[in-house]
């Protein structure tokens, strides 16, 4: 099953390109790291993946729903992850995802929320304010504001930033949980490192074009790394 469709996707802003004709497809249980340098346009793609911002050209589809025509649809399938927390930090873990769920229409009884909590190991402290949370807490938060929509689409931009080792690790072991269970990713990222031990496919973004959508697992790491060197270089 295809869970998420750009077809041909488009976008520009005052005349300039900014995504130029990006198509891919993601399957269930499938994961995509997009690799690219600074302004390259990955966060733009996984914007306009994520419906935030509509494509000047082409079409997106998720789960089946035309975003143009059924963007609430697409919307309720989809979990987001920019790069802000966005969370309110006077506020305690718990509070932060009362009022998200509220907000989200979600429905979510105490049990699950505090289960939510418990999913990203932060129960220990969901009468804490997030204020003093540490940058990976507050990541992790995060992500359980995403996990009570249960969605079955991930959009991650840059995710493993501001985690050390010990919350990398944990991060991959829940992307590998999130794929394993049918879950669909894609995650823009500058690194090769966390993250590639789960994708399954490498897109590398030059200038707003899909310049390369490889398998991961032939190449490696190190293989990606040089296709993306390469790749890199001649777009330049």
């Amino acid at each position: 099953m295809i869970a998420v469709e750009l077809d041909n996707a488009t976008l520009r802003i005052a005349g300039r390109i900014v995504l130029d004709r990006a198509s891919f497809a993601i399957a269930a249980g499938e994961f995509i790291g997009v690799l690219g340098p600074n302004g390259a346009g990955k966060t733009t793609l996984l914007r306009v993946a994520a419906t935030l911002v509509r494509p000047t050209g082409g079409a997106i589809r998720v789960a089946g729903a035309d975003c143009a025509r059924e963007p609430e649809a697409a919307r309720r399938q989809l979990g987001f992850l920019g790069h802000g927390s966005w969370l309110y930090e006077d506020l305690t873990a718990l509070e932060n995802l009362k009022f998200w769920a509220a907000l989200g229409g979600v429905s979510a009884d105490a049990p699950a929320l505090r289960a939510a909590l418990a999913a990203v190991d932060l129960d220990r402290w969901a009468d804490e304010r997030v204020r003093p949370f540490s940058a990976g807490m507050k990541r992790r938060l995060s992500i359980a504001r995403l996990l009570i929509a249960r969605p079955r689409v991930l959009l991650l931009d840059e995710p493993f930033t501001g985690l050390d080792q010990g919350g990398a690790k944990w991060l991959e072991e829940r992307l590998r949980g999130f794929k394993s269970a049918g879950g669909a990713l894609l995650m823009s990222t500058h690194s090769f490192g966390r993250g590639f031990s789960v994708a399954d496919r490498a897109a590398i973004l030059c200038g707003g074009r899909i310049a390369a959508d490889v398998r991961v697992a032939p190449l490696g790491t190190e293989g990606v790394r040089r296709l993306y060197e390469v790749t890199v270089e001649e777009g330049a």
